[in-house]
This record gives structure tokens, C-alpha cells and sequence, in this order.
């Protein structure tokens, strides 16, 4: 009796988790937004980028000076399909792209995502708005130099 009222309270407890757990559909809506992201940035298709991205995404870089010192560099939606749209990554070698996208989580209506691409990692934070996942941050960091 005893066991059977302890598996009960267990499946009351952790059903909201498992209703939160991600779909097939949920998987392939987050890697078609980045697909669409990268893919849309190597083909210079500014129409593709937008669709991936929500229009307030804050796309982010750490950098360091010559003295060390870190600043942020900060790109908005705007910027990334403007520069999307006047060529964006169009010159890099088809044989040095990549677009390795993978799913790192998924809770509800929120997830984050890791893109390797040609000589950088993107990081996004991806919302399901309206229906749709779209991308709402992206931290970014370049490959080192090679030396």
C-alpha cells in the first residue's frame, strides 16, 4: 500500500516536468532556427536570417584589447540581417564552413543550442514565440589564433 501511494505521489510530483519534457516537433523547430541562422549567414540570405532570429535578439562577443582589458562587442537583430544581407559570411570556402548544430536543452518554451561553425561557436538562447522557435541571444567566441 504503502509503495503504491509513494509511485502515485511521484507521478503527481514529477508530471509537470515530464509535460515539459521537448517533442520531435520542439527538436526540429530549434535546429531548423539554426540552421537557418548559419546557413542563412553563409549564403548571404538576409530573408533567412530574419526568420530565425526575434527581432529584439542581442547577439554578444567578449573581446580583449591589446592591454587585455575585455570589452562587449553587441550586434541587434537589425545588424545581424543587414550584414547578413550585404554579403555576410558568402566569402568563407563552402570547405571551411560547418553548421554542427546541437540541442544542449529544452524546458517548455525555452531552449539553448550550440552552433560550431568556420572558425567559431555560437551559443543561442531560442524561445518558442508564436508558435515558432526563434533565436533571442547568441553569445559567440572565435576560434584562438593559430600561432
Amino acid at each position: 500500500m504503502r509503495i503504491a501511494f509513494l509511485a502515485a505521489l511521484c507521478g503527481v510530483v514529477l508530471s509537470p516536468t515530464l509535460a515539459r519534457t521537448q517533442s520531435a516537433a520542439d527538436s526540429a523547430g530549434i535546429r531548423a532556427a539554426a540552421l537557418d541562422y548559419i546557413d542563412g549567414w553563409y549564403a548571404a540570405d538576409g530573408a533567412r536570417m530574419e526568420r530565425a532570429l526575434h527581432p529584439e535578439l542581442a547577439k554578444r562577443n567578449v573581446t580583449s584589447d591589446s592591454t587585455g582589458r575585455s570589452r562587449l562587442i553587441q550586434m541587434s537583430a537589425m545588424t545581424l540581417v543587414q550584414n547578413t544581407r550585404n554579403g555576410g559570411g558568402s566569402s568563407i570556402p563552402i570547405g571551411q564552413r560547418s553548421d554542427s548544430v546541437q540541442i544542449l536543452d529544452i524546458y517548455g518554451a525555452a531552449a539553448s543550442a550550440r552552433v560550431r561553425a568556420a572558425t567559431w561557436v555560437d551559443y543561442m538562447h531560442l524561445a518558442k514565440f508564436n508558435g515558432r522557435w526563434r533565436i533571442i541571444n547568441v553569445l559567440w567566441e572565435n576560434d584562438p589564433p593559430h600561432r
